[in-house]
């Protein structure tokens, strides 16, 4: 059992920065991948980005450059620092939890102004 908790996420101009976290808790598992989605209404649900239990991370296209997710074995936190925001990063970010089983947050809302 994998709890996930966001948070961080609200409302910024284009061209701001944000750092969203995920808390997780119960039974980590070190090896586990974790990983940022985002969705925006009437779209499917994107990967935005991803880190393994040894560090290594994924990106989607268009957030390369300006995205790092980063991930604290300490404190079982991961962090996503979006920066260079543009209006089309709007969505609701969604934290995974992935070692056999599947887990999700229940989403934080960002909102990236004109």
């Amino acid at each position: 059992q994998v709890q996930l908790v966001e948070s961080g996420g609200g409302l910024v101009q284009a061209g701001g920065s944000l750092r969203i976290s995920c808390a997780a808790s119960g039974n980590i598992v070190r090896l586990s991948t974790m990983g940022w989605y985002r969705q925006a209404p009437g779209k499917q649900r994107e990967l935005v980005a991803s880190i393994t239990g040894s560090g290594r991370t994924n990106y989607a296209d268009s957030v390369k450059g300006r995205f790092t997710i980063s991930r604290d074995f300490t404190k079982n936190t991961v962090y996503l620092q979006m920066n260079s925001l543009k209006p089309e990063d709007t969505g609701v970010y969604y934290c995974k939890y992935m070692w056999g089983l599947e887990y999700w947050g229940q989403g934080t809302q960002v909102t990236v102004s004109s």
